[in-house]
């Protein structure tokens, strides 16, 4: 099994990787389907593509942020390498995190219904992430556990990593991984086909990317512990030697507090025989139609009415020249 080569051009001299075409192949594609989704919940072009001015540099910060905190001591010495993202260092929880905080205030601010917004989103971030995990194997990272067993040796279940590599922390001489870039990458993909082809069933504005957010964190919960690069709220120690991976926590929190709600409105929504929380958006036009007709059956009403009393009045007429007859 022969690695492809990081490097896919030179341009000016300049080497382009492999790495960045694939996430921005990702983004462009995530953005061509936000502005698809968007357009069927009544949001303009222009809305949808200032929203992707905000989001993306939130989400490439809070990625490199996210991944600084956790490895602080990586940068201590000299903080300046935190600008140097070329080196690698992103991490796609904090990348979604920053990215929704943006969405946050742009939403504030043009007075858009966030949920709405994070729907339009979800199946394009998510077909990014699968597309931008392949950047992974042209740069021989998030592999998984090292693995002796020839029958699992072939790609894609494994890669071969070249040369001197670590695996948490320590060096290894097994060239063979698991490759773990490929599980999250075929998962996202599964995930992206579910969250396309249900969008237009979902009743309530934010159930795509709370769905997102529980299939993801479902699989990264197991993906996680089988990688060697993981980013550790406690790291390992003698007394504790499996520490706690800072992902995989974040995943199960995410997975039992969706699923939780979702059980609980669904209760209560059967209970009250209504849609609850989010409760559907209702539109100025709407609320206008509802207007005229409300008007218009007054007027029916009042017609009606009228009418009625002007027989009455003509019978009354009537009878009384019958009478003086």
């Amino acid at each position: 099994m022969t690695n492809p080569n990081r490097v896919a051009f030179t341009l000016f001299g300049r080497d382009v990787y492999w790495y960045g075409i694939l996430m921005a192949l990702g983004i462009l594609i995530a953005v061509w389907l936000t502005l698809k989704e968007g357009k069927r919940k009544r949001l303009t072009e222009d809305n949808i593509l200032d929203m992707c001015l905000v989001v993306i540099p939130c989400g490439v910060v809070g990625a490199r942020l996210y991944y600084v905190i956790f490895e602080w001591a990586s940068y201590a010495a000299n903080p300046i390498r935190i600008l140097y993202i070329w080196e690698g260092g992103l991490a796609i929880y904090g990348a979604v995190i920053g990215g929704l905080l943006g969405m946050l205030v742009y939403s504030r601010i043009k007075k858009i219904r966030f949920l709405k917004l994070a729907d339009c989103i979800a199946p394009g971030l998510v077909l990014a992430q699968s597309i931008g995990r392949w950047g992974n194997f042209f740069n021989q990272e998030a592999y998984g556990l090292p693995i002796n067993n020839g029958a699992l040796m072939w790609f894609p279940m494994a890669v071969r990593i070249d040369g001197i590599h670590y695996f948490n922390g320590e060096l290894c001489s097994n060239p063979y991984h698991l490759a773990t870039f490929f599980y999250e990458s075929m998962w996202c993909l599964i995930v992206f086909i579910i969250l396309w082809s249900c969008r237009k069933k979902f009743k309530h504005d934010g159930d795509a990317i709370l769905t997102y957010a529980a299939l993801y964190g479902f699989e990264r919960m197991f993906v996680e512990r089988l990688r060697g690069d993981s980013l550790y709220l406690i790291k390992p120690t003698d007394s504790f030697p499996e520490g706690i991976r800072i992902s995989e926590m974040l995943s199960l929190i995410v997975v039992v507090c969706v699923l939780a709600f979702f059980i609980i409105r669904r209760i209560r929504e059967k209970k009250l025989n209504a849609i609850i929380w989010p409760s559907p958006e209702v539109f100025p036009e709407e609320e206008t139609t509802e207007g005229c007709e409300e008007t218009c059956e007054i007027a029916s009403d009042d017609a009606g009415t009228a009418c009625e009393q002007a027989e009455e009045t003509a019978e009354e007429t009537a009878e009384e020249r019958d009478d003086a007859q």
